[in-house]
C-alpha cells in the first residue's frame, strides 16, 4: 500500500540537463549549459544552496588566466606544465591535466565576459612550493565581493559562511580585508574599515537575518546563482537524488526525494553529478583513508550533507571510484569546536600556523614540520611523524602577543577574551611551558627544550630544523612587519594551545572521467549521459596539492567543459531518450 502511495505521489519534470549538487562545480555546469540554450534543473540535497564552495576561500588556480595577462603577467614557455609535472610526480601530464591548463583560461574568459561571475587577480599569491616552474604570483583568482541584495529571495536559500570560522557570521576576505582586521588596533584606517564592515553586517542581520556583503566562496556561489537565475535555471533544494534513471546503456535522469513525494526528472541530454565527494561517508573513509581505519578518525570541515551520494549513484550504473591516488583527500589540520547544541564543528587551520609567534608540537613536545607550509603538507608530516598505534594529533601553540593579534583557531583575537574558549574546553593556557605542558599532557622537558631552541634561532630569523620562512609561500603567509623573517618570532610569556586533529577540506578520490568530465565505466568507456565534476570527479592532481585553488580551479573548468559537451550534440553522443512511458514510470 505504501509503495502505491509513493507511485501516486510521484511527479515528473522534463529538462535537458539535471545537475545534482549546487556547489561551484555543479553551478558552473548549469550556467554553461543554460547559456548555450539548454533547459537546466539543479537539485540540491541540503536545505541551502552552495555546498562546500559557499564555505571556501573562493580561490581558483588557473595559470595564464586573462586577468593575469591584463596585468602584464604573461607566462612564456611551459612553466605551468613543468610545475604540475614536478608537483604531481609524473613525467608527462595526462589528458585531464592538459585539458585543465589549456581550457581553464577559456573558462575564466567565458564567465568574465558573459555572466555575473567576476574575479579579481591574486597577482601576489605564490604557488605553495618553490621549484621548477613555480610562480610568485599571477596564477590565482578569487571571486569579487557581491551584494547579496542582487539575489533577492534566493539569498535566504544560500548557505551562509561557516559560523565557527566567520566573525558573527560575516566572512572576511583575504588580502587587505584580513590585514585590516589584524591591524585594527594599530591603524585608525584599519579600525575604520573593520567598524564599517561590522556595522553593515550587524545591520543586515537585524533587517534581513544574514549578512549581504558577500566575500570569498560565498561571493562565488552568489555570483553563480545570479547567473543561473538570469538563465532560468530551476533551483531545487531539499531534493536529494534517490537513484539514477538508466536504460539501454544511457543515463536519462534521476528520481528526487522531496517533502511532497518523489519527483522523476527526465534529463534528455544528461545528468551531472556534483555532490561534493565523500568527506562524511564513514564507510568510504574507512576504505580509502589509511589513517581512519574505522571511518571515525578523520574530521572534515565540509558540510555534513556531503556523504558520497554522487559516487554511489555513479557506481550503480557501472562507474568506478579511483583507489590509487597519492592521497584520497585534501588534508588540513582541524580543531574540534564544541557547539552549544552539543554537536562538534571542525575549524580548519589555514592561516594561523604560518604567523610569527606560533609553533606546533606532538605530545612528545617536539616539532615535526614547517608550520608555515601548506595545510596538506602539514598533515602529511604529522601522519608520518606519529608512531603506529598512537592517535594522530598535535598541539598548536602561540604566545599572548600572537593570540591577541591573530587569534588561534576558533579563539578570536582581541577584543575577545580567553575565558569563554577556555570554559568550553577548546583553549588551554599556561604561564610558562611547564604549566601548559601539564594541562595538555605534553612532555614538559621536551617542550621546554623545543621552545628554547626554536626561540634562539627565531630571534636570528632562522629555522635550521625545518627551514620555516625560506619559501616564497611561507613569507607570503607570514607577517610583512616581522623582519628579518616574516614567519618567525620567539614565543615569550604566557602560552596558549589548541589541539589539532587530522581533517580535510574535501576529498580527492572520485569517479573516473575523460577530459570532458564524462564518467567512465570499468572498461574506460564513457557512460552515455553521465558526467561528474568537482569532488565527485577523480582528482585532476592525482591526489596531490600543488597550490591553493586546485579544488575550485578544476571544479569550474570541468564544470564548464561538461556544460559545453552537453550542449554539443556532436560530442555528447546525443540521441535524446523519449520521456518514459507511464508503464516505465510505474515500474520504477
Amino acid at each position: 500500500m505504501q509503495n502505491d502511495k509513493n507511485k501516486q505521489a510521484r511527479r515528473t519534470l522534463d529538462c535537458d540537463v539535471l545537475v545534482i549538487g549546487s556547489g561551484a562545480a555543479g553551478l558552473t555546469a548549469a550556467v554553461t549549459a543554460a547559456e548555450h540554450g539548454l533547459s537546466v534543473v539543479v537539485a540540491e540535497k541540503a536545505e541551502q544552496l552552495g555546498g562546500t564552495s559557499a564555505w571556501s576561500g573562493g580561490w581558483l588556480w588557473i595559470p595564464r588566466n586573462p586577468l593575469a595577462r591584463a596585468e602584464g603577467l604573461v607566462e612564456e614557455g611551459d612553466a605551468p606544465e613543468r610545475y604540475l609535472r614536478e608537483q604531481t610526480h609524473c613525467q608527462r601530464l595526462d589528458a585531464l591535466q592538459q585539458a585543465y591548463l589549456q581550457r581553464g583560461p577559456e573558462m575564466i574568459e567565458f564567465f568574465q565576459s558573459r555572466t555575473a561571475v567576476q574575479f579579481y587577480s591574486g597577482s601576489r599569491m605564490p604557488d605553495m612550493r618553490d621549484g621548477d616552474g613555480a610562480s610568485a604570483g599571477g596564477r590565482s583568482l578569487c571571486a569579487q565581493p557581491f551584494d547579496g541584495r542582487l539575489l533577492g529571495d534566493t539569498l535566504k536559500r544560500m548557505r551562509a559562511p561557516l559560523d565557527i570560522v566567520s566573525l558573527f557570521g560575516m566572512g572576511i576576505a583575504g588580502g587587505a580585508d584580513m590585514a585590516a582586521f589584524f591591524n585594527a588596533r594599530r591603524s585608525p584606517r584599519a579600525a575604520l574599515h573593520v567598524a564599517s564592515r561590522l556595522l553593515r553586517h550587524l545591520r543586515d542581520c537585524l533587517l534581513q537575518g544574514r549578512g549581504r556583503q558577500l566575500v570569498n566562496g560565498n561571493a562565488l556561489v552568489a555570483r553563480l546563482l545570479r547567473s543561473a537565475l538570469d538563465r532560468q535555471v530551476e533551483l531545487l533544494s531539499a531534493s536529494p537524488a534517490h537513484h539514477l534513471l538508466h536504460a539501454n546503456g544511457r543515463v536519462y535522469g534521476a528520481v528526487l526525494q522531496q517533502a511532497q513525494g518523489e519527483l522523476l526528472v527526465n534529463a534528455h541530454r544528461g545528468v551531472v553529478l556534483a555532490c561534493g565527494g565523500f568527506p562524511h561517508d564513514r564507510q568510504r573513509i574507512a576504505q580509502l583513508i589509511a589513517h581512519a581505519p574505522t571511518g571515525t578518525e578523520h574530521h572534515s570541515a565540509a558540510p555534513l550533507e556531503n556523504t558520497g551520494d554522487g559516487l554511489r549513484l555513479g557506481e550503480t550504473v557501472g562507474a568506478v571510484v579511483a583507489a590509487d591516488l597519492a592521497h584520497a583527500g585534501a588534508w588540513a589540520p582541524v580543531s574540534c569546536v564544541p557547539r552549544r547544541d552539543g554537536s562538534v564543528g571542525n575549524f580548519p587551520h589555514l592561516v594561523d600556523r604560518a604567523k610569527p609567534g606560533f609553533i606546533a608540537v606532538r605530545r612528545d613536545g617536539k616539532r615535526f614540520t614547517n608550520e608555515a607550509d601548506c595545510y596538506h603538507d602539514f598533515m602529511n608530516a604529522l601522519i608520518e611523524a606519529t608512531p603506529a598505534g598512537e592517535p594522530i594529533e598535535a598541539w598548536l601553540i602561540c604566545d599572548a602577543k600572537a593570540r591577541w593579534r591573530y587569534g588561534i583557531g576558533w579563539a578570536k583575537p582581541l577584543p575577545f577574551s580567553d575565558g569563554y574558549y577556555q570554559r568550553r574546553g577548546y583553549l588551554h593556557s599556561g604561564a610558562n611551558s611547564a604549566e601548559l605542558a601539564a594541562r595538555c599532557a605534553i612532555d614538559a622537558s621536551a617542550l621546554q627544550a623545543t621552545l628554547e631552541r626554536f626561540n634562539h634561532f627565531a630571534s636570528l630569523g632562522e629555522d635550521p630544523d625545518f627551514q620555516r620562512g625560506r619559501s616564497t609561500y611561507n613569507r607570503a603567509q607570514g607577517e610583512a612587519l616581522q623582519q628579518p623573517n616574516p614567519s618567525l618570532r620567539a614565543l615569550r610569556g604566557r602560552l596558549y594551545a589548541v589541539k589539532l586533529h587530522p581533517g580535510s577540506l574535501g576529498t580527492f578520490a572520485g569517479l573516473r572521467t575523460d577530459a570532458d568530465a564524462r564518467v567512465l565505466d570499468a572498461g574506460s568507456q564513457p557512460i552515455d549521459g553521465l558526467f561528474a565534476v568537482g569532488n565527485d570527479m577523480n582528482s585532476v592532481m592525482a591526489g596531490h596539492y600543488p597550490s591553493g585553488g586546485i579544488t575550485l580551479g578544476p571544479a569550474m573548468t570541468f564544470g564548464y567543459l561538461a556544460g559545453l559537451a552537453l550542449a554539443d550534440d556532436s560530442t555528447s553522443r546525443q540521441t535524446a531518450r523519449p520521456v518514459p512511458t507511464q508503464q516505465e514510470v510505474q515500474a520504477l
